[in-house]
């Protein structure tokens, strides 16, 4: 099983998935991952729960935690910083 997150670069949207397959699906879309240079980890459990997701769709709430602390894997791998989440206009201040 192999399911590919894509968050989104402005942070005003949760992550969502953009592939997910078994298989020589799975075997494709981490052949990809790795010939991109994009980070992969392991974790069958996660894995599973993203399997439910619809392509295209965002991650859903119970599954937010362990993605953001994946993301944050990520961004720090790379270098970057990841972006700051939006901020409901009642947060916003002058």
């Amino acid at each position: 099983m192999a399911v590919a997150v894509e968050s989104d670069p402005t942070g005003a949207h949760a992550p969502r998935v953009v592939a997910k397959g078994r298989g020589a699906v799975a075997e494709q879309i981490l052949r990809i991952a790795f010939d991109q240079g994009v980070k992969v980890r392991s974790d069958a459990d996660l894995a599973e729960i993203l399997a439910a997701v619809e392509v295209d769709s965002e991650i859903p709430l119970q599954a937010l935690a362990a993605v953001a602390e994946i993301l944050s894997y990520v961004y720090r791998a790379q270098g970057r910083m990841p972006p700051e989440p939006a901020r409901h206009r009642s947060e916003i201040r002058p």
